[in-house]
C-alpha cells in the first residue's frame, strides 16, 4: 500500500487486548504529555518509507471525473437550501449532495490516494475471485460521488459492487456490476445481512446516529471472514505537536479555522450526527466479539502548506487547503440551518479563509482508520489449518 511516513501510524491489534499500545510513525515527533484525554497512548517510532505499491486491475483513481457526473439528478431526491441542493431524506445529514460538493469529494478521494493508497491491504485478497460458486460482494456505506466504489467494481470485475447514499449517484456510467440504492442507513441493514465480502465507510459519522449499533449492523452485513473497513474524522484540529486545540462557540476569536470546527461540530452533534465516531472506532471494533485483527491507523494531515520538508508535504499541504476552502462553503446550510446567524456564519468563513490562505498557524487535521476481519465459525479455521 502507498502512503508516506510522515502522516501515517499502524499497529495490527490482538482480538483479547483492550487499550493497546499505539505506535505512531510521525514527523515532527509527538510530545509527550498531550493533553488530548481523548487520544489513544502512543509511543513513537520510525519507519522507511515504502515504495509505491503496484496497481490493482487497469483502472486508475482519474477513472471517474466531475465532466462524467449527470446535470439532471433526480428532483425528488434534492431540496434546496441556503443556496445548496441538500438530501431530502435524512435530517441529520445536512451537508449538501450537489455538484459542487462531489467535485470537493473527488478532489479529496484523489488526496487521500495519495496518501494512503488505493485500498487497505487485506482488500484485494478478500475481493479475489477464488471461491468456486461465490461472487464477491462490495458495499459502500454513504458513497458519497462514487469514486471509491466505482474504482473497485472497476478493480474486481467479477464482483457485485453496491453503492448507498442519500441520493443516486449521478453518474451517467456505471460499471454493469456496480448499482446505486438510495437508503439512510440509520434505519438498519437488516436487508444486507450476510452478503458482502467488503463494507466500506469514509467520513460518514456526522450522519449516523449511533456508530457503534452501525458497525454491529456491519458485524452481520459481512460473511466470515470478511472485512470491515472505516474511516473518520473526530471534527477537531490540531497543533504542529499533535495536541488537541479545543475551542467552543462561546466567543468568537482566532485561531479562526479551528473556531470554525467548532461550530460545525456543534451544528452536527444538534443534529444527532455522532460526530465523536473516530476516537471510538478502535474500541468498538476491537470489543466487538465478531471481529479480530484489528488493525488502527492514524494520519496527521497538514491543513495548509506550512510543511516544507518536500514536494509531497507541499503537494499535501495544498490539497487540504483546498479542500477545507470548499469545506467552509458546504458547512454553510448545516450552520445557518442550525441557528448560528449569518453574520457569525459569513465572520467565521471568512476569517477562517484568510487565516488559512495566509498560513501563518501550523494546523493538522486526524483521519483514523480501523479495519478488520470477521471471524469464521471454528469448523471453518478447523479447515483452513488442516489445508
Amino acid at each position: 500500500m502507498l502512503f508516506h511516513r510522515n502522516y501515517f501510524s499502524t499497529l495490527s491489534i490482538p482480538p483479547s487486548t483492550v487499550r493497546p499500545l499505539m505506535v505512531s510513525h510521525t514527523f515532527p515527533k509527538p510530545l509527550d504529555g498531550d493533553s488530548d484525554d481523548d487520544s489513544d497512548a502512543c509511543s513513537v517510532s520510525s519507519i522507511s518509507p515504502f515504495s509505491p505499491a503496484p496497481s490493482v486491475g487497469g483502472s486508475s483513481y482519474t477513472s471517474y471525473d466531475a465532466s462524467m457526473r449527470s446535470l439532471s439528478p433526480t428532483p425528488s431526491a434534492y431540496k434546496q437550501e441556503f443556496g445548496r441542493g441538500l438530501n431530502n431524506y435524512s435530517e441529520i445529514y445536512r451537508l449538501p449532495a450537489d455538484a459542487e460538493e462531489l467535485d470537493r469529494l473527488d478532489l479529496q478521494h484523489n488526496m487521500f490516494i495519495e496518501i494512503m493508497g488505493k485500498y487497505i491491504p487485506p482488500l484485494p485478497e478478500a475481493m479475489a475471485d477464488d471461491v468456486p460458486g461465490e461472487q464477491k460482494a462490495i458495499l459502500d456505506l454513504g458513497c458519497g460521488s462514487g469514486r471509491w466504489i466505482m474504482e473497485a467494481a472497476l478493480d474486481f470485475p467479477h464482483c457485485s459492487a453496491v453503492a448507498v447514499d442519500l441520493v443516486p449517484m449521478q453518474s451517467p456510467y456505471m460499471p454493469p456490476n456496480c448499482r446505486s440504492e438510495v437508503d439512510d442507513i440509520n434505519l438498519g441493514l437488516e436487508h444486507f445481512y450476510g452478503d458482502f465480502n467488503v463494507v466500506h465507510c469514509r467520513l460518514i459519522s456526522s450522519g449516523i446516529r449511533d456508530y457503534a449499533h452501525l458497525i454491529d449492523q456491519i458485524s452481520r452485513v459481512l460473511r466470515p471472514g470478511g472485512l470491515i473497513d472505516l474511516m473518520e474524522f473526530d471534527f477537531h484540529c490540531y497543533d504542529e505537536n499533535h495536541h488537541r486545540v479545543n475551542l467552543d462557540t462561546s466567543t468568537l476569536a482566532s485561531p479562526w479555522w479551528p473556531r470554525w470546527l467548532a461550530y460545525l461540530e456543534m451544528a452536527a452533534r444538534n443534529r444527532g450526527g455522532n460526530v465523536d465516531a473516530a476516537t471510538h472506532l478502535h474500541d468498538w471494533v476491537s470489543n466487538h466479539q465478531s471481529f479480530e485483527n484489528v488493525v488502527y491507523n492514524q494520519y496527521w494531515i497538514p491543513v495548509t502548506p506550512w510543511r516544507t520538508d518536500s514536494a509531497f508535504d507541499m503537494r499535501i499541504g495544498t490539497a487540504m487547503r483546498d479542500d477545507i476552502f470548499s469545506f467552509l462553503k458546504s458547512g454553510r446550510p448545516l450552520l445557518l440551518g442550525s441557528g448560528v446567524p449569518e453574520q457569525i456564519v459569513n465572520e467565521l468563513e471568512t476569517n477562517a479563509y484568510k487565516e488559512l490562505m495566509e498560513g501563518n498557524t501550523r494546523h493538522y487535521i486526524r483521519v483514523q482508520c480501523v479495519y478488520a476481519h470477521k471471524r469464521q465459525p471454528r469448523n471453518r479455521q478447523n479447515a483452513n489449518r488442516s489445508n
